[in-house]
């Protein structure tokens, strides 16, 4: 008869960590990844919408044009049907409604935060997940190697929402960019920062504790550099070093990685397999960066020392408007800067404008900005002093002269998440050089609408487009696009008017003509213009004109509504003010006022570094 050997009591039981901790990274795992996998689910319906309207996979395999044409002749075509109103949703435009009303209670913004409730809380929760798993019956104290695995565990979700071309861009639909997931990604490098300093400064502790040498052996001196690697990123990733010094935060961010990667392995036999899903991920985005480069000619006008204007030719297709590209432009030197700038027009077959293509302008803002207008404004009176122009030499015609170069594209990324062709109402709003964001839509739907006679189903009724300048000189920037705009939604089924507000009484003389167009000498709240959007008004027409101190700056517009069931689309770009005010606004509005006009569904576009 055997004697089973004694039990030792769990309480007297050594912890063994290499055997415990692992658990808890699997249990940390599951977690992140089933919370993945529901948002997913929840993005399901936007996905198949996007895939089936055509707008999920355009410029997957980047930007395409036809070599060798120089003109495109754009749809002539004139719309012919208007939208039946929606007085009886459907199930499915029902749903969306409740949907859109009660997510825009996690709109709420603080500034200075650049983030709204909705991203405070999943950060919240992420966070308190992560201590929860390593505290949770964990002697840290004496042994902690709990916060060492549960630093190794962050690895997949710091290059999963940092890669630009991450497949959850594309499942979570479009308006779903690198951009608007870079949040998760530097929480994620932080929290993994929190853990491994947990994880290093109590063995710190306990080597001092004991006189065990911290430096010396190959596990010590290894741990140590990892976690001095991993500071460095941390430090130099900070909001100020990035907006001060890109280029060196960039150098660095990814030299220190590398070192990061090889010290941690070095450091620990249980780091390899963590290492393997970044690198996955990182090679994918490569291999697509690959795919998505172009290189290609360009013209360039810099109308005045604050804005300059890209013409990139042979671009007929390939993105959607609201998508930006990463422009490299071969001058002076400056071959390793490349620089986001949103796309300010629909693909020419459908472009409202007269002169339709890939149009990119950036405003003067930096040392990049401001040495590329400075180039092409000297290279623009060179090129007039070669014509030999000098008898009669007039300023403006410099303007328009374009300035040939070479660039290289990378995208098109981002892009709006709310198909505007889906609500009967729209609202745009911009501020500075955020225009060009709003303008890509502005062209997109009314050409959708007009021009392609709205075979995709749009909806739209009415586009109130709205402007804040600080100078009334500004305005001739953009002054031909959105003339050409306005006179291809007259005598549609389209009501666009548009607002341009001015905020300093500069240049009042320089107001150009726009039809539908007022332009007021004041700042505007974005509450009061969704109120005054979504609030019935009887139908008027009728010409009108602004006037401050006597003298009167423009305009005409017919302001004309009737009661809205069909939804409100709201489009922000701008200044992180203006973006948190419009994010405010919409959560302000209230859920028993977005679910009567159909939902209210808001993007906001701020790229920030």
């Amino acid at each position: 008869m055997s004697i089973a050997p004694p039990t030792i009591p769990t309480s007297l039981q050594i912890y063994n960590s290499y055997v415990e901790d692992p658990i808890w990274q699997g249990k940390f795992t599951a977690i992140w990844c089933s919370c993945l996998g529901a948002v997913l689910v929840v993005s399901f319906p936007s996905l198949v919408h996007a895939l089936k309207h055509g707008r999920a996979l355009v410029g997957f395999f980047g930007i395409s044009g036809a070599y060798g044409r120089r003109e495109y002749s754009a749809v002539i075509s004139e719309e012919k049907t208007s939208p039946s109103p929606s007085q009886r949703p459907s199930v499915g435009r029902k749903t969306a409604a409740y949907w859109n009303a009660w997510a825009s209670i996690c709109q709420w913004s603080v500034l200075y935060l650049d983030l709204n409730a909705g991203q405070i809380f999943v950060l919240a929760a992420y966070l308190a997940i992560t201590l929860v798993c390593i505290i949770k019956d964990a002697p840290l104290v004496s042994n902690p190697n709990r916060a060492g695995f549960l630093a190794l565990a962050q690895f997949p979700i710091v290059f999963l929402f940092a890669t630009k071309n991450s497949f959850l861009s594309l499942l979570l639909g479009p308006g779903h960019g690198y951009e608007k997931l870079n949040f998760l990604h530097r929480m994620a490098g932080r929290v993994m920062f929190l853990a491994a300093a947990i994880h290093g400064s109590l063995w710190i502790r306990n080597h001092i504790q004991y006189d065990i040498p911290i430096l010396g052996p190959q596990k010590e001196t290894s741990g140590v550099a990892s976690l001095a690697m991993l500071g460095c990123i941390v430090l130099f990733s900070l909001r100020p070093i990035r907006r001060l010094f890109y280029q060196a935060f960039f150098v660095i961010h990814v030299l220190t990685f590398v070192a990061f990667f090889v010290c941690v392995c070095y450091h620990s036999i249980y780091a390899p397999p963590w290492i393997f899903p970044p690198l996955a991920f990182y090679g994918a985005d490569m291999f697509l960066r690959l795919l998505r480069y172009r290189f290609k000619d360009a013209t360039m006008t810099a109308p005045d020392e604050f804005m300059t204007f890209v013409r990139v030719h042979e671009c007929d297709k390939g993105w959607i408007a609201g998508q930006h590209v990463c422009l490299r432009v071969f001058f002076s030197g400056r071959l390793l800067e490349s620089h986001p700038l949103s796309i300010l027009s629909a693909p020419p077959a459908y472009s409202c404008l007269s002169n339709p293509g890939l149009l990119l302008s950036t405003r003067v803002n930096g040392d990049w900005t401001g040495a590329l207008n400075t180039f092409v404004r000297r290279e623009q009176e060179r090129l007039v002093l070669m014509a030999d122009t000098c008898k009669d030499k007039d300023k403006d015609k410099d303007r328009d002269v374009s300035v040939p170069v070479q660039v290289m594209i990378d995208g098109p990324y981002g892009g709006s998440s709310v198909d505007l062709g889906q609500y009967e109402t729209v609202l745009l709003v911009s501020g500075g050089s955020g225009i060009t964001f709003t303008l890509g839509l502005l062209d997109d739907i009314v050409g959708r609408c007009v021009k392609l006679r709205r075979r995709g189903g749009e909806r739209t009724r009415r586009i109130e487009f709205v402007w804040c300048i600080r100078s009334f000189g500004h305005i001739t920037w953009f002054a031909p696009m959105l003339t050409d705009i306005a006179n291809t939604a007259v005598n549609s089924s389209i009501d666009l008017h548009m607002s341009i507000f001015v905020t300093c009484l500069c240049q009042p003389e320089a107001v150009p003509l726009i039809p539908n167009c007022d332009v007021t000498l004041t700042r505007p709240s974005v509450y009061g213009l969704l109120q005054d959007l979504t609030s019935p008004r009887s139908a008027s027409s009728s010409s009108s004109s602004v006037e401050e101190d006597g003298k009167q700056f423009h305009g005409m517009g017919q302001i004309e509504t009737s009661g809205h069931v069909g939804g409100v689309a709201v489009c922000a770009s701008g200044p992180a003010s203006l973006t948190m005010e419009a994010q405010n606004a919409v959560a302000r509005l209230g859920v028993v006022r977005g679910i009567e006009v159909g939902g209210v569904a808001i993007h906001v576009e701020q790229f920030t570094l």
